[in-house]
């Protein structure tokens, strides 16, 4: 059952971030960071706007979020994402210490979940899973269109 402050939920509000990227051309990626079940941060894909390949909707919605708060770290909160973070974006939650990583779709190809060793940080709880069907659809069509 989706709650106002239920995973689902807020999976939802990044899968909203996602769909702007989409229209927007950027790959569909979308993030929320949610604070005392409050979201602090929202932002999707802007590699292609912003010609920066470090641009992804986690990095984006980090620097909104610690912006926000006034400190380098979201360890009281969570982010939510619709296709599992890279590396790149991994390393950069592990510093962050956020306490909930929730991402929809897996991602084979570049996940961080593909390495051997934990990159996200040692009280980081991980919950997958959720919304997967919808945010793999949407980065297929978009793919899809790409190649039309």
């Amino acid at each position: 059952m989706l709650t106002v402050n239920s995973d689902e939920h807020f999976m939802k509000e990044a899968f909203k971030e996602a769909q702007k990227a989409f229209d927007e051309d950027e790959v569909p990626v979308g993030a929320v960071i949610v604070c005392n079940n409050r979201i602090i941060a929202r932002a999707h894909n802007m590699t292609e706007r912003l010609n920066d390949v470090t641009a992804h909707a986690e990095m984006l919605a980090f620097t909104s979020a610690t912006d926000y708060l006034g400190g380098k770290y979201l360890n009281e909160c969570s982010l939510y994402v619709t296709l599992e973070p890279c590396v790149m974006c991994a390393g950069a939650s592990y510093w962050t210490q956020l306490k909930k990583v929730v991402y929809g779709a897996s991602d084979d190809k570049r996940g961080f979940s593909r390495l051997t060793e934990p990159v996200l940080h040692p009280k980081t709880e991980i919950v997958h899973g959720i919304m997967a069907d919808e945010s793999a659809a949407l980065i297929r069509q978009f793919f899809e269109k790409k190649r039309d």
